[in-house]
């Protein structure tokens, strides 16, 4: 008999991993892909919502009763919303149209209230996502307001603890390179602590937007990968806990998107095209023998009024 959660938080995590065929290139390195857009809201972000809620709340930084803030490019704003629903939150969201409205209209449905910060053209860009924390950092000055903050939010990366662990043990401990965007770097760092604590030569692939490579080194500007690419270091980035960063254009991340659709069946966002380009690079690298694992980040579902699946 199967385990009943006591409510929706506690089917956070334990996702199923499927292995890439269609879109791998022959002599490559099998590629498994983490579904995570099989957690509640269709979002990996769940595991960090609910770190980061119950971190504030375990040293009392989150009162009852008391309003939730966070600026978001919507993914951890419906994953904040769906814990806050729960826990009996209230939850102020700034965003802005540069993101898909589904997000929008996903987060309201949750009963979070929405503040816009209007972008230049849809661009996501690094002056757009500073303007959005400036307005977080106005709203939480309010009486019993928290912040989240979650690039600054250090319980965040724990929820991706279980990530790795769960990627251990469903490859038996046959994984020899992790590969994942980067947005706020907390998924990439807590799933290489769990991961290294078992094997410390497993590499470590970071995937940032071509456009804007700052982990690279390179100019910050303007892309369309959703989630990822904040266009400034993140400020909990971590780069020796990484091998190497991986660029990827916006266009490749989006066909890449499309061809996960209609080749494997796996429905997701630009991020794990991405992602995906990224893997079949090094798993290409490391020919046959190897495993390389990525993250499915969140669903395509997200991204309907979006271009990305738009009839081409």
């Amino acid at each position: 008999m199967h385990d009943v959660a006591h409510n929706v938080l506690g089917a956070i995590g334990t996702t199923p991993m499927v292995e890439l065929h269609e879109v791998i290139p022959a002599g490559s390195a099998r590629v498994l892909a983490k579904l995570e857009f099989a957690n509640p809201t269709g979002s990996m972000k769940d595991r960090m919502a609910k770190a980061a809620i119950e971190g504030a709340e375990a040293t009392g930084r989150l009162a009852p009763g008391a309003t939730v803030v966070e600026y978001t490019a919507g993914t951890t704003g419906i994953s904040l919303a769906l814990v806050c629903a729960v826990k009996g939150y209230r939850l102020e969201i700034v965003f802005s149209d540069a993101f898909s409205e589904e997000k929008r209209r996903t987060m309201e449905a949750f009963g979070a209230h929405i503040t816009d910060v209007i972008s230049d053209q849809k661009k996501i860009t690094e002056s757009l996502i500073k303007a959005m924390i400036r307005s977080a950092a106005e709203i939480s000055t309010r009486p019993q307001h928290w912040s989240c903050d979650q690039l600054n939010n250090t319980d965040a990366s724990n929820g991706y603890r279980p990530l790795g662990e769960e990627i251990w043990v469903q490859t038996a401990g046959r994984v020899d390179a992790f590969v994942h965007a980067v947005g706020t770097a907390h998924a990439i760092h807590g799933v290489t602590h769990a991961l290294w604590a078992h094997r410390p030569d497993i590499r470590i692939v970071a995937v940032e937007p071509e456009e804007s490579a700052v982990l690279s080194g390179r100019p910050s500007g303007s892309h369309q990968i959703e989630g990822i690419g904040i266009g400034f270091v993140p400020p909990l980035w971590e780069p020796h806990l990484v091998n190497e960063i991986q660029t990827v254009t916006t266009s490749d991340a989006k066909a890449m998107a499309r061809r996960l659709a209609r080749e494997e069946g796996l429905f997701a966002g630009t991020s794990s095209g991405a992602n995906v380009v990224a893997a079949i690079r090094v798993a290409r690298r490391l020919g046959p023998g190897a495993t390389v694992v990525t993250l499915m980040c969140d669903s395509g579902l997200r991204y309907l009024s979006t271009d990305v699946y738009r009839r081409q």
